[in-house]
């Protein structure tokens, strides 16, 4: 058995989870987040805990135990508390603008890059930081990486977008030219 995968789920009183078949769905304040659950994956509520267990032992279930146990704790503090990811970019004349669901960034190229928002991602954007907003970590940590990608990296003129991560230590990762920053509650699930 996965030692992840066996701890209990706390709900908070605000979030509803409702399970047919094998569709889970997570309802709270910030909205509502759907997940398929594998058929060896069996998902139970007792006492505003939820239970994940596993149908049969075996090598590959175990690693699903673990899996889901993780995806559905961030269902349920995505529908709660919500998840944050800061980005800055950093060069001479980078900037980024937002018009409606669609970001600009100006970085480098001769042209604008424009990237447009998937739904569920909301984001605030000043000149050179960017706050996106979301339910679904999945699908946040995505979009920070798809607007990563859109960089011109220079390494050797020092120019580069950049995202900061601040994780739990409000310690800085540095992925090459890129510095990336994740605003989270105080309980990091991994």
């Amino acid at each position: 058995m996965s030692r992840i995968g066996k701890r209990p789920i706390p709900l908070p009183p605000e979030v509803k989870v409702e399970q047919k078949e094998d569709i889970l769905t997570v309802s709270g304040p910030k909205g509502r987040v759907q997940k398929h659950v594998h058929s060896d994956i069996t998902v139970s509520l007792n006492d505003r805990m939820l239970a994940i267990a596993v149908r049969e032992e075996n090598k590959g279930s175990s690693a699903l135990h673990g899996l889901y146990r993780a995806l559905i704790a961030n269902m349920v503090t995505g529908v709660s508390k919500g998840f944050e990811r800061a980005l800055e970019i950093v060069g001479v004349g980078y900037r980024a603008e937002l018009a409606g669901r669609v970001a600009t960034f100006h970085l480098g190229y001769s042209h604008p890059v424009k990237f447009e928002l998937p739904e569920g991602i909301e984001a605030k954007i000043d000149k050179t930081k960017i706050t996106l907003k979301g339910i679904d970590k999945e699908l946040l940590g995505r979009t920070a990486a798809k607007i990563r990608g859109s960089e011109n990296q220079s390494p050797t003129k020092g120019k580069a977008s950049s995202m900061r991560r601040k994780s739990s230590g409000e310690k800085l990762e540095r992925l090459g030219q890129i510095e990336c920053s994740s605003l989270k509650s105080s309980r990091v699930i991994i």
